[in-house]
């Protein structure tokens, strides 16, 4: 019928949305941990992010040697391939806990061009599913291998990012999103020492 979807945008803004694809936005990090600048072995939790695998697991997985292992940094992203209830096509996550860690060189490592897309928007966006059908797209087919979708980094890097033109608009947006996720924490812990 033609009709568009009616839009929530923050006062002041009205440029059309665009699609660009993730490599236009950010860089690959290949970074090894050849000098153990960290012995922190992380992995992703979907609720909590980027996680010492020993505090929250209460196990490690990481091998004792991890020099081979990518060293990631503070403000960093990483794509986890393994899917899980909730996680059809795995989680991304930024490094925000600790200064740096450790991750297997299964994950995808990345860091954005700031020029070019605001941080906390990419958060933002990483918690919707409106990246799900690119990967879905390019995960080959027999695509779940040992828990692990079948992706390749050029063709992660090809999936698109729906996202404001201008930084002003996505940092507004990471803003908003960020606030909001921290009063529904704090409701909840408020909820829980009710009961």
């Amino acid at each position: 019928d033609g009709e568009k979807e009616p839009e929530i945008r923050f006062l002041g803004f009205a440029d059309d949305w665009e699609e660009r694809k993730l490599g236009e936005v950010a860089i690959r990090v290949t970074r090894k941990n050849e000098n153990l600048e960290s012995i922190l072995p992380l992995t992703i939790s979907a609720q909590y992010g980027l996680v010492d695998q020993i505090t929250f697991f209460n196990n490690r997985v990481a091998s004792k040697n991890v020099s081979g292992y990518y060293l990631i940094k503070n403000g960093e992203f990483a794509y986890n391939k393994s899917y899980s209830d909730g996680y059809p096509w795995g989680a991304v996550k930024r490094l925000e806990r600790y200064e740096m860690g450790v991750l297997s060189t299964l994950y995808i490592v990345f860091r954005i061009d700031i020029s070019k897309i605001d941080s906390q928007y990419l958060v933002t966006f990483y918690d919707t599913s409106l990246w799900h059908k690119d990967v879905s797209d390019r995960a080959a087919e027999g695509a779940r291998n040992h828990g692990l979708l079948n992706i390749s980094p050029n063709d992660f890097f090809d999936t698109g990012v729906k996202m404001p033109k201008t930084i002003k608009e996505q940092t507004q947006i990471g803003k908003f999103f960020h606030t909001l996720d921290n009063l529904i924490t704090l409701q909840k812990r408020r909820c829980d020492k009710l009961i």
